[in-house]
């Protein structure tokens, strides 16, 4: 080991004695300290004709290279000159005036980068980084100082600085309070949504479904086909989806003129708040947009409507099999009505079909 150091340290001095009789060497062309001592021996007379050769000479050069290759003292020698000159903007050429700040500014983050380095400091474990990052994420409503009062308790010390820091990058740009998915599992119980199918009938004329979907258990509360959704019609189909005594405290709908403000006051005398989606924010509405997609793919894409009313008979009959037969992933495979699964398995299997044969409702006998 003793002389692995030894043979590195001779090594270190053969490259700095080498480096410094290359700068200091008066025979080389890159000696800059000999060249400056020369020259305070020399008149002025000709050292004003030599720079002005020298400056054709550079001149000449720059027509010819496009951009030159700097070494390592170049740049320190070139913001030197800079620094001691007076109309250095002028004197340098060969890189621009905002190159030479470029550089200064880069020395100045690495001066101050290497002074306000931590000295002494122990960094901070990564399971107490991971469990500050875990805080932030799961504590929507938490501060840092909450956070850091959290951490106390389990013994861990933590400056709020510090968790502000980590706090950042966990939340992201949305900081505190709590997300729209939170806001919903909430209130999701007594939360309806509604909103429109739109289709068309055998001589391609638009026909229109409305339906209302209750959040938690994905139930299709009301549905009714027209041709004609005005505010009224719209209005109405709201008065009677609510005359069971069945009523929402919150009601979702999109910016849809077919709602309007005969809509909302029938659903503020019901005793719901309307809640208007933000514009092109699907999210707002996922379930009401989920139950779009199943009502197009598993039945409007198969049938050929020939009416309002035919509409309205096929909603119904498959908001039937929606609510009591369909299972559902988000509801682990139960239908929205929430029927025991039949563990009976001696009773023989029954099916049914529905919509014409579309589905099948499978079933234990009674």
């Amino acid at each position: 080991m003793k002389l692995l150091s030894l043979a590195r340290i001779t090594a270190w001095g053969r490259r700095v004695i080498s480096r410094a009789w290359a700068f200091f060497d008066p025979r080389g062309r890159t000696s800059a300290i000999a060249d400056t001592a020369g020259d305070l021996c020399r008149s002025r007379r000709g050292l004003l004709i030599e720079n002005a050769v020298l400056r054709h000479q550079l001149g000449i050069l720059l027509r010819a290279s496009k951009r030159p290759k700097l070494r390592g003292f170049d740049r320190p020698a070139l913001l030197l000159g800079a620094r001691l000159l007076d109309h250095w903007r002028a004197a340098i050429v060969i890189v621009r005036p905002e190159t030479l700040i470029r550089w200064h500014r880069a020395g100045f983050r690495l001066f101050w980068r290497n002074r306000s380095r931590r000295r002494g400091r122990s960094p901070l474990p990564a399971e107490t980084i991971a469990l500050i990052r875990d805080m932030a994420r799961r504590g929507r409503l938490w501060g840092a100082e909450r956070i850091r009062g959290e951490l106390l308790k389990l013994g861990i010390k933590v400056s709020k600085r510090t968790i502000q820091k980590y706090m950042r990058g966990a939340r992201g740009p949305m900081g505190g309070g709590q997300t729209w998915a939170t806001f919903l599992r909430n209130h999701a119980d007594r939360t309806w949504a509604c909103d429109f199918v739109q289709t068309y009938d055998l001589l391609f004329r638009q026909v229109y479904a409305f339906f209302i979907v209750q959040l938690s258990s994905r139930r299709v509360m009301y549905t009714a086909g027209t041709r004609n959704p005005t505010q009224a019609w719209t209005a109405q189909q709201l008065r009677n989806a609510t005359t069971a005594g069945e009523t929402p405290a919150i009601l979702l709908r999109d910016r849809d003129a077919k709602f309007g403000p005969d809509f909302d006051r029938v659903a503020k005398g019901a005793g719901a708040r309307v809640i208007k989606t933000a514009v092109r924010a699907p999210n707002m509405n996922a379930i009401a947009e989920r139950f779009v997609g199943s009502v197009r793919r598993e039945v409007l894409d198969y049938v050929l409507v020939r009416g309002d009313e035919h509409l309205d008979a096929l909603l119904r009959e498959y908001r039937t099999y929606f609510n009591e037969s369909r299972p559902h992933q988000a509801l682990r495979q139960r239908a929205p009505s929430g029927g025991a699964i039949d563990a009976d398995t001696s009773r023989p299997i029954t099916s049914r079909s529905v919509l014409g044969g579309l589905h099948v409702d499978y079933r234990r006998a009674a």
